[in-house]
C-alpha cells in the first residue's frame, strides 16, 4: 500500500477521561481525589490494554483552545508519570500554548514536579516574530534513536530554519534579560485578582481559571446546574466580536464541555503587559460580555 513505511505511525488511539475539575470532581471529592481517581482510570485503561502495548500518553499540561486554560490538579500529572515510567510508556506534553513562560515558568510542567519524556513547544518560543516549534526529548530517548536507526522519519520543507531559529534564540535572551518569566508570575496575578473582581460572583460566568498569563472565563447559562449555553447562539463569537470593537482581542470557543456545547473566553496578554492594560482588558471583557448576553434571544 501507498505510505506503508508510515503502517507503524498508523495506531489505535484510546482515551482517558480530561482534568476538568470544575466539569468532573463529584460533589465531595477533594480535588486530590479527583486527581487520583483520574490516575486510577488511566491504570486500568493501562491494564486493558496491556502496558507493552502502549507507547505514549499525551497531554496538554495546562489545557489550551479546547478547554480554555484548564489545570491540572495537584498530584494529578505525578501520578501519570509514575505509571508511565513504570510500565515503560513515553510521556509526552503538549506545551505549544500553555509554555516557554506563559504560565509563569519556563515549562509549564515545572509547577507540576514532572519532567516528560518528550515536550512540544512552540508559540512562546519564538515571541511571534518567526513561525517556530520544537520537541525536547530526554537522552534515553536520543539515545535509542541513535543507537537504532540513528534517524527519525519526519520534518517538513522549512526544518531547521536558520532565520527562525536565529529570532527564537534572541525572544529567549530578551525573556531571561528582562526577567520577564517572574513578570508573567506577578502580572498573572493581579489578571486573576481583577477577573475574579468583575466576574466572581457574575451569574454567567461558571468558573474563572488559568495560570500565569493564561487565564478563561468559562460561561454558563446557569450558574447552580452549569448548564451551558444552546451552541447555536455561539455566545463565544458574540463576545470576541463585541471586544473587537473595543479593541481587545480574545480567544474565544465553543465545544468546551464536550465538542459541542460550552463557551469559554482565553486570556492570554503579552508577557509586558502593565496594570493599566490589565484594568483595561479586564473591563473591555466585562463590557463585551454584558453586551453579548444582551444581544441574545429573549
Amino acid at each position: 500500500m501507498a505510505g506503508r513505511q508510515f503502517a507503524p505511525l498508523l495506531i489505535d488511539v484510546a482515551r482517558v477521561s480530561p482534568c476538568y475539575e470544575y466539569r468532573d470532581c463529584q460533589p465531595g471529592e477533594s480535588a486530590e481525589a479527583y486527581g487520583q481517581r483520574l490516575v486510577a482510570e488511566l491504570a486500568a485503561a493501562i491494564e486493558r490494554l496491556g502496558g507493552d502495548k502502549v507507547i505514549a500518553f499525551v497531554a496538554e499540561t495546562v489545557g489550551g483552545a479546547t478547554q480554555g486554560a484548564v489545570t491540572p490538579v495537584s498530584g494529578y500529572l505525578r501520578g501519570v508519570r509514575e505509571l508511565c515510567s513504570r510500565h515503560g510508556i513515553l510521556l509526552i506534553l503538549d506545551e505549544v500554548m500553555c509554555g516557554m513562560g506563559r504560565c509563569g515558568t519556563l515549562h509549564a510542567c515545572t509547577a507540576e514536579g514532572v519532567v516528560p519524556d518528550l515536550l512540544v513547544v512552540a508559540k512562546g518560543l519564538g515571541g511571534g516574530y518567526q513561525p517556530i516549534g520544537a520537541v525536547l526529548a530526554q537522552s534515553p530517548v536520543v539515545e535509542a534513536l541513535a543507537q537504532g536507526s540513528g534517524a527519525f522519519q519526519h520534518g517538513h520543507t522549512y526544518i531547521g530554519h536558520a532565520l527562525a531559529c536565529a529570532a527564537a534564540l534572541a525572544v529567549q535572551q530578551v525573556i531571561r534579560r528582562d526577567g520577564l518569566i517572574e513578570r508573567v508570575r506577578r502580572q498573572g496575578l493581579g489578571l486573576h485578582q481583577r477577573l475574579q473582581a468583575a466576574f466572581g460572583s457574575h451569574a454567567q460566568v461558571g468558573d474563572i481559571r488559568g495560570r500565569g498569563l493564561f487565564q478563561a472565563i468559562e460561561l454558563v447559562a446557569d450558574r447552580a446546574t452549569k448548564q451551558p449555553f444552546d451552541p447555536t447562539l455561539k455566545l463565544h463569537a458574540r463576545i470576541k466580536a463585541l471586544a473587537m470593537d473595543q479593541g481587545l482581542m480574545v480567544y474565544p470557543m465553543g465545544g468546551t464541555v464536550d465538542g459541542r456545547q460550552g463557551d469559554h473566553v482565553l486570556l492570554a496578554p503579552p508577557f509586558i503587559v502593565d496594570d493599566a492594560q490589565l484594568d483595561l482588558i479586564v473591563q473591555r471583557l466585562a463590557r463585551a460580555l454584558g453586551a453579548a448576553l444582551a444581544s441574545l434571544p429573549a
